[in-house]
């Protein structure tokens, strides 16, 4: 029998539409959203829907837009195919994505969840605001050469370093924006194949959230937390942690840390686990899974 686990993805993946179909043809769905309204006090649903302002990419709105969204995916599943959600044995989400492993592992209700994401996004946007910063996606080196190039790009005073370890020749780097323009600009002569520049507000996963911290640190003790029901494999270490107050500690520490997604998923892997769930908007990790392990199967439930 298969060993299956829950992927959620992560800031990025978020389009206009997403969770719409789900709004329209199941209660459950439809409900989540209600509550994200009211718990937000903005209409999420038109953000995620239509977008009239073209604010869903804005950090602020699209992490509540897609924690939602990818649990309204997870009632769909839960209707199509119970017996998959009931043999879910781990989960694992992408920086925001976490938040949504959470919930599914019982660690976090859904509106307080909700709170302390609506908190995160906020907070992080205005530490990204305060700092002019970005990040660049590095494909086609390994991380040794990735974090040479780092340290002949970064000048004295600025902050530039891996922030995502996403899958073999996939390395995502942060920094103050100049850092950023450089280490684009040298990245090809360095031997990468490409080095696109993100649509994000800032540079996530790096010490430039640090103003970020206290705010969430505030948000995280204020919540109530459970030991999970499941296996939640943490952005920062790549293992799974049973104490609430250790979950709580590392959902801090993740703003500021490197996401270790490829040693997420080996985790996993080398564990068994064969057969993986990508729920919620776009297909991100499923290409991500392909370039850890192509024998890997991957289904999306989209949002």
């Amino acid at each position: 029998m298969s060993k299956i686990a829950f992927l959620f993805p992560g800031q990025g993946a978020q389009a206009v539409g997403m969770g719409r179909s789900l709004y329209d043809q199941l209660p459950a769905a439809r409900a989540l959203f209600d509550q994200a309204n009211a718990v937000l006090g903005y209409d999420l649903t038109t953000i995620c829907f239509e977008d009239p302002d073209g604010v869903l990419d804005s950090t602020v709105y699209s992490q509540p837009a897609l924690f939602v969204s990818s649990l309204a995916a997870l009632e769909k599943l839960k209707a199509d195919a119970p017996e998959v959600v009931a043999q879910c044995a781990a989960t694992a989400g992408l920086s925001l994505g976490e938040y949504t492993s959470m919930v599914l592992a019982g660690v976090m209700d859904f509106e307080t969840a909700l709170g302390v994401v609506r908190e995160r996004g906020q907070a992080m946007q205005d530490a990204a605001d305060a700092t002019p910063s970005g990040m660049v996606s590095i494909l086609g080196m390994e991380l040794a050469a990735v974090e040479a190039l780092c340290d002949r790009c970064r000048q004295p005073g600025e902050v530039l370093q891996v922030a995502n370890h996403l899958c073999p020749g996939n390395i995502v780097v942060s920094g103050h924006n100049d850092s950023c323009e450089r280490v684009a600009a040298e990245a090809m002569e360095a031997g990468a194949m490409k080095a696109v520049p993100l649509a994000v507000a800032g540079a996530f996963h790096t010490p430039i959230m640090q103003p970020a911290v206290e705010r969430l640190k505030e948000a995280l003790e204020a919540a109530e937390l459970s030991a999970p029901k499941l296996p939640v494999i943490s952005n920062v270490d790549a293992k799974s942690h049973d104490s609430p107050e250790e979950i709580r500690e590392l959902l801090i520490r993740q703003v500021v840390s490197p996401v270790q997604w490829e040693s997420s998923m080996r985790q996993l892997l080398d564990n068994g686990f064969d057969s993986f769930y990508e729920i919620g908007a776009g297909k991100v990790l499923r290409g991500l899974m392909r370039r850890i392990d192509r024998k890997a199967s991957v289904e999306n439930v989209f949002a």
